[in-house]
């Protein structure tokens, strides 16, 4: 067994005291929750994250697709879990040809559970960085979320 196998099963047995209801039900209306992005390399996680810090939420990329610690999501306790998905193809377009399809096989199995509790999911190869931005925001604004603060003077 992997010393990341080891870290994986010891996390997921550790005792919770929370239900297991999903995550944006448990926060639902809580005015200043943290958004957590998860995806893929190349999925546009960092950029989402950054243009809803912009706009006063507070926002966090979680490098799921790393690790084999299947919840390492939820260590932040997110209010909601925005997850972005991209084909292969779309990495390769945007990371290069030579991107590994089973590094993204890896990365895809890596990011199920997170997925799986994601309160939406967008793919960005369909969709413009505005076009994520703006469903993204839609979702946040469901959950009850509100910015912590203003929008960033530019």
């Amino acid at each position: 067994m992997s010393d990341s196998d080891r870290l994986d099963e010891q996390f997921e047995s550790a005792p919770s005291s929370e239900p297991e209801a999903h995550p944006s039900d448990r926060f639902r209306g809580d005015l200043s929750g943290e958004i957590v992005v998860v995806g893929p390399c190349a999925s546009g996680k960092s950029t989402l994250a950054a243009r809803l810090i912009e706009l006063g939420y507070r926002a966090r990329v979680v490098g799921q697709e790393h690790s084999e610690i299947g919840r390492l999501w939820r260590r932040h306790d997110p209010a909601l879990v925005i997850g972005l998905q991209a084909s292969l193809a779309t990495v390769r377009s945007r990371r290069g040809r030579e991107w590994s399809a089973a590094v993204y096989e890896r990365q895809q199995r890596r990011l199920e559970p997170a997925m799986a509790a994601a309160t939406v999911v967008l793919d960005t190869g369909e969709l413009s960085a505005m076009a994520t931005l703006a469903a993204a925001v839609a979702a946040i604004r469901e959950a009850g979320i509100h910015p912590v603060r203003g929008p960033a003077a530019k």
